[in-house]
């Protein structure tokens, strides 16, 4: 594995951890976040992964949740050509457990073309897009975690200045851990340390 230094991160005041590259800053100290958001971002190489809590979606089967909301964030973003790559079964997360309810995690992957900010279309960029979704039913809330990795970064779109137009380096060659790594680490460390942060407990 690359060397690209990781560890364990408090998000939402510590009520919840992950464990993601400490090349991945938090937003919020730059700007202002949702409270319901946790936002992380790399930008040195434009890539980003985003914690957010939501109200459980009971409209939505658990297979293939994450496929779902992968699909609501491509229209809420406007997002053309976006295609489904890959999506998991529905697993359970034993170690994700209130009273004795195991959460239910499934995953998707998809490409999009997305603009930044309030860019137009024409300064779109090509991102690949993971997301795991994990259900909390009993305390109703779906856990979204999203990462965001640039493909092709469009010369007209803000990210050019910062990382460079065109098909972006790959996170070996800078001596990262790619994107598909660091969201599966992500995915599988999440913890929550005081189940509190939701609210309905």
């Amino acid at each position: 594995m690359p060397q690209d230094f990781y560890s364990e991160r408090p998000l939402f005041g510590g009520a919840i951890v992950s464990t993601f590259p400490q090349r991945f800053q938090d937003v919020s100290n730059i700007r202002q976040v949702p409270d319901h958001q946790e936002v992380f971002v790399d930008p040195a190489r434009d890539e980003s992964l985003i914690f957010e809590l939501l109200e459980l979606k009971n409209e939505v089967g658990d297979n293939g949740s994450a496929t779902w909301f992968l699909q609501d964030l491509a229209s809420e973003q406007e997002a053309e050509g976006s295609v489904v790559i890959e999506q998991s079964v529905v697993v359970e997360a034993p170690t994700l457990c209130y009273r004795t309810i195991p959460a239910v995690v499934t995953t998707a992957v998809g490409q999009m073309a997305i603009s930044k900010g309030r860019q137009g279309r024409e300064a779109q960029n090509v991102v690949r897009v993971y997301v795991a979704n994990v259900r909390l039913k009993e305390v109703n809330t779906d856990v979204l975690i999203t990462a965001y990795e640039p493909i092709h970064i469009n010369p007209l779109s803000e990210s050019a200045s910062a990382v460079g137009a065109g098909f972006a380096a790959p996170a070996a060659q800078s001596g990262c851990m790619p994107m598909a790594e660091v969201f599966k680490l992500a995915v599988t460390t999440f913890k929550v340390n005081n189940w509190g942060v939701f609210g309905s407990v």
